[in-house]
This record gives C-alpha cells, sequence and structure tokens, in this order.
C-alpha cells in the first residue's frame, strides 16, 4: 500500500512537472494575452465593431493574442495598470504619459487634415453670432471634457478671444447619454442652443454620410490641427515588441483583410481610417500647452 502511495505521488509529480514545462513552453512562445484598451468613442459595440479585425490583424501580424477591451474615457485611468496597448484620444494620451509612462507610438489618418484634426465653433448660418465676442451672452454644447477637439480647443478659443466660459455665457452643457459629439451638432442645427463646439472630424463624417448640410452652418472660429487618436505602448511592454505592433500599424494598406468570424474584412476600412502615422511624445507638447491654458488634467491647479 504505502509502496502504491509512493508510485501515485511520483506521477502525480512527474505529471506536474510536465505541466509547468508546458505551460512555460507556452508562455516563451507567446502564450500571454496582451489587452489592447480602445476608448469608447460614441458606444461600446460600435468600438468593437470597428476594432476587433485590427486586433485580429496584429495578433496574426505578431504571432500573439492580442484582445480588445473598450474602455469609458473616464475610467481609463484606473484600468490604465492592466494595459498593455492603449488607443485613446490626445488629450488622454498624455494623461497616461504622465502618469503611467505610456509611449506614443502612431496617431491615426483620418479627414482632411490626415493624422491631426481640429476644434470648431460653429453657429447656424443667418446666426448674428459672427466672432468669439459675439458669443457673450449666448449658450453653448460642448463635447465630453477630455474630448481635445470638442472641449478644450473650443474652450481655449474663447479664452484667447476675450470670453470666459465660465462667466460670460448664458450657460452650456454637455449632451448626455451616448454619441454626444452628434448630439451637440443636431442641438445647434435644431436650434437648441446658439453656438457648438464641434469636432471637425465628427463634422465631416456626418457631412460624407448625408446626415447634415454644410450649407447650414457657420464656422466662426478653428483652432489649431493636433494629433488625434494615439496608439501608445504601457509600462508592461518591451521596447521590441512596442516596436513591432508600431511597424504592424504603419504597413497597414487600404487592401490589407483579416478574417473574422468567418468573413474577411478590410482593416482600415471597418477602423473608419485612412491608415497611420508615426509619431512620438514630443508630437503632443501643442495638446499639453492647451491643456495648461485651460486648466485641464493633467495640469489643473483646481
Amino acid at each position: 500500500m504505502k509502496r502504491l502511495a509512493t508510485i501515485v505521488l511520483v506521477i502525480f509529480s512527474l505529471v506536474a512537472l510536465i505541466s509547468c514545462s508546458k505551460a512555460s513552453k507556452g508562455a516563451q512562445e507567446g502564450g500571454r494575452v496582451y489587452r489592447v484598451g480602445f476608448m469608447i468613442c460614441n458606444a461600446r459595440q460600435e468600438t468593437l465593431d470597428r476594432f476587433t479585425p485590427l486586433t485580429a490583424y496584429l495578433s496574426q501580424k505578431l504571432g500573439v493574442k492580442f484582445v480588445a477591451v473598450p474602455i469609458n474615457t473616464i475610467d481609463f485611468q484606473r484600468q490604465a495598470g492592466t494595459l498593455d496597448f492603449m488607443h485613446t484620444n490626445s488629450l488622454l494620451y498624455i494623461i497616461l504619459h504622465q502618469y503611467y509612462g505610456a509611449r506614443a507610438l502612431t496617431a491615426d489618418i483620418q479627414g482632411s487634415m490626415g493624422y491631426k484634426s481640429a476644434g470648431s465653433i460653429v453657429v447656424l448660418k443667418d446666426s448674428p453670432i459672427k466672432s468669439i465676442k459675439d458669443l457673450k451672452g449666448k449658450t453653448m454644447v460642448f463635447g465630453p471634457m477630455l474630448a481635445p477637439t470638442g472641449y478644450m480647443e473650443q474652450y481655449d478659443l474663447m479664452l484667447k478671444g476675450g470670453i470666459n466660459p465660465e462667466r460670460d455665457l448664458a450657460f452650456y452643457t454637455i449632451p448626455p447619454g451616448t454619441y454626444k459629439h452628434e448630439a451637440l451638432i443636431y442641438g445647434v442645427l435644431y436650434g437648441k442652443y446658439d453656438a457648438g463646439a464641434f469636432p471637425m472630424l465628427d463634422y465631416e463624417k456626418m457631412i460624407k454620410d448625408g446626415r447634415i448640410n454644410p450649407a447650414d452652418f457657420r464656422i466662426i472660429a478653428t483652432g489649431e490641427p493636433i494629433p488625434y487618436c494615439t496608439f501608445a505602448a504601457s509600462q508592461r511592454v518591451d521596447d521590441k515588441l512596442a516596436e513591432k505592433f508600431k511597424e504592424a500599424l504603419l504597413s497597414l494598406t487600404k487592401d490589407t483583410t483579416v478574417e473574422v468570424n468567418g468573413e474577411v474584412v478590410k482593416v482600415l476600412k471597418s477602423a473608419w481610417l485612412d491608415g497611420f502615422h508615426p509619431v512620438t511624445d514630443k508630437d503632443y507638447d501643442v495638446v499639453r500647452d492647451m491643456a495648461r491654458r485651460t486648466n485641464m488634467p493633467p495640469y489643473q491647479k483646481y
């Protein structure tokens, strides 16, 4: 009996040793799952629909497993320590760089400004508002507070133009719920607000889709073009993998495809992108300067 117990113990030990060996080998061969956090722009499902093919392409190209994790803008800092790569707007990137050491890799190419975009202050074509100073005493609708081209840039334009939104507007607001950028554009179109903080990318897309007519609007001010959505690597990722990730993004063309759930799809088309542009942290100094002027994170003083 004692001898049988000894034999069983030896067998279990060998099995455990073999299992550990296989697990170790699997880890060495890329068995780890890398989490890519994607900022939710409009809605969670839309984000997954856009970026699941891109995530599948990266897994195929690099030979390791990537998983797409949709994250609300305000939750990114809470989850930053669990992420390997991040896809966020430029303001959120400088926050993650400041507090978590995120490293910029690429910026999305889309719209008329390439890898940059801008925010504008827009009114209806027949509005008496002709300049920023005319906004005094008027109503305005902004995008989410962490939206660099839907809130911060317009706020900065107003301060430069002698209008303090906190004191000089009759009131301003941010739409509730999802699709906030579209909601604010419609809010101006249907006369609910005197002016709106239009992100140019959303404005252009709605025009292209035929949902709005640019002839109905008048742009009274536009900010400086700044890098828009950005891929960054976290400190969890070594330089070699980060560089491969960057190269994989830069190698994408409009004809690159990947199979997802039995369907072959074009990666860039699915992501609503034209490609990626290489960037360094210095490219975001313009965003930092704007954040300092508008008292935005990570430089807020109160």
